[in-house]
């Protein structure tokens, strides 16, 4: 699996951390940013992202900002794109699960390293389950 992941300075630490536990799963990494904790616009890190994951370039995304919100909705204004903000495992499970997430959003300053990581574990290892979820997806295309 390749994994894009992007950041802005509220959510660089966390990036650095989520980058080398990727890394250390055999996860192909695709760092696009941001590379230091000086101020930054979230939406060009969420537009890289994105565009790494519509090409197919990779499979799936990580945005990573101060509280996930603004990267989450910088990331939803793109075509197939769903991305989804995640605050413990069982929403990252259910986006997933239900939801065929792409994209996975956290806040750097709203989590801690260790539920980040558990969160970033979950997604990573969670199926989509299709059948009545798949029609309610096609309902957004």
């Amino acid at each position: 699996m390749k994994v894009a992941v992007g950041s802005d300075h509220g959510g660089f630490a966390f990036k650095g951390e989520i980058v080398r536990f990727l890394a250390a799963s055999g996860v192909e990494v695709r760092d696009v940013g941001c590379h230091s904790t000086d101020s930054v616009d979230y939406p060009r890190f969420a537009d890289q992202v994105c565009a790494e994951v519509q090409s197919g370039a990779c499979d799936r995304g990580i945005l990573i900002c101060g509280t996930g919100i603004g990267m989450s909705i910088a990331a939803n204004r793109h075509r197939d794109i769903r991305a989804a903000l995640c605050h413990e495992a069982y929403t990252a499970r259910m986006s997933r699960e239900h939801n065929n997430a792409n994209v996975l959003c956290l806040g750097g300053r709203v989590l801690g390293i260790e539920v980040a990581l558990d969160i970033v574990g979950v997604w990573l290892e969670t199926e989509f389950a299709a059948g009545r979820h798949q029609r309610r997806l096609d309902m957004l295309s």
